[in-house]
């Protein structure tokens, strides 16, 4: 049994339930130390993250803690978005994606930890 990847997949569902993009810590994973290629990769991220999308829709709907009407608006922007996103990364070399992929992970997190650092001086 290969505990790492059964350790990247608890991380991936737990953090993906929180809403903190779990699938970034499957693409780690995957890419750098399961050597997949990127495009596999986001293949195996989004086929991984069905199952737990959904049982996470359905715990935070028996919680009333989604908002249908908006969640319906941002549907029709990610539909758009994910087959711009499926051209893009179909014409783009794995090399380049992958450093998109890493960009878009270091803008977040640098995002997030200074608004994170705002915060705690705030409150």
């Amino acid at each position: 049994m290969n505990w790492a990847v059964i350790l990247s997949g608890f991380l991936s569902g737990l953090i993906g339930a929180m809403g903190l993009g779990g699938g970034g810590v499957l693409l780690i994973y995957l890419t750098v130390f399961a050597n997949t290629e990127q495009m596999a990769a986001q293949g195996v991220n989004l086929l991984f993250f069905l199952p737990i999308g959904l049982l996470s829709v359905i715990i935070y709907s028996i919680k009333r803690q989604i908002v249908w009407k908006t969640v319906l608006k941002m549907w029709l922007g990610g539909l758009v978005g994910v087959a711009a996103g499926f051209l893009l990364a179909k014409t783009l070399d794995t090399y380049y994606l992958s450093k998109i992929f890493a960009s878009f992970l270091v803008i977040f997190g640098t995002v997030g930890f200074i608004k994170a650092i705002k915060q705690k001086r705030q409150g």
